[in-house]
């Protein structure tokens, strides 16, 4: 389903007499279909720079990101277009970072149904399924018509799951999902992520508690680093199949 081939990504330190600095060079690593492959590593090692580069977030310096999409056939996500990008993204793709961004003064019913939309849904269909996701992830009905700024962190991540989930992408990536979520509500999540495995979709995360990580994660890829003298990252190498 996935395939990531001598990822690098390097940034310019404009500030800074370093340079030039790698908190990625030359990562390789694939995932089969219903598979989660779990990252884990230090903090600051680049975990999240890698997810982003596999939803485009961030263009790779170099290095190809093959996935098998049932719309574009195998595409090198590293190459790919903007509008191809875009498509991949309401259709196929799913992506949950750590924090909600929204347009400000929309409900949240209407942030989750609003994903439903390009897939051809009725605003009403949307609604019906979305009220069902939000229920799931426990937010109380009497916050479906508040603005999610207005919500706690682990509200407003709870509606950055419903996003996500509602559309049952084909390959979600997952940004330390549960976070800011207590116990009950992470147990929800954990249960929603397996049954999603079961009904297809292929999984690549990064969770900052490391139960939630093995609950879950069918291979862990742990990653490391070696620093100069500088302390500025170096390299990232590493190397997972799926079994």
């Amino acid at each position: 389903m996935l395939e990531v081939i001598n990822l690098t990504k390097s940034f310019e330190l404009h500030v800074s007499q370093v340079g030039k600095v790698y908190p990625i060079r030359e990562l390789s690593f694939n995932v089969r279909q219903s598979r989660f492959l779990g990252i884990a590593g230090p903090s600051g090692i680049g975990k999240s720079t890698i997810l982003k580069c596999i939803y485009r977030t961030y263009v790779p310096s170099s290095g190809q990101i093959w996935y098998d999409s049932l719309q574009e056939g195998r595409i090198d996500l590293a190459q790919a277009d903007d509008r191809t990008m875009i498509r991949l993204r309401e259709r196929e793709l799913g992506y949950v970072s750590q924090f909600l961004k929204v347009i400000p003064r929309v409900p949240a019913l209407d942030v989750v149904a609003e994903k439903l939309l390009p897939l051809g849904w009725s605003q009403t269909d949307a609604r019906k399924e979305a009220e069902q996701m939000l229920e799931r992830l426990r937010i109380p009905q009497k916050l479906w018509q508040a603005f999610p700024a207005t919500f706690s962190g682990g509200e407003q991540q709870r509606v950055n799951l419903a996003r996500a989930f509602i559309v049952r992408p084909r390959l979600m990536i997952l940004d330390e999902p549960t976070a800011s979520l207590d116990r009950e509500t992470t147990s929800a999540v954990i249960e929603m992520l397996q049954a999603m495995k079961q009904e297809g979709t292929t999984m690549v995360g990064i969770f900052h508690d490391w139960d939630v990580m093995e609950q879950v994660a069918d291979d862990i890829l742990d990653i490391s680093r070696s620093a100069g003298d500088d302390a500025v990252p170096d390299a990232v190498t590493a190397a997972a199949g799926a079994e």
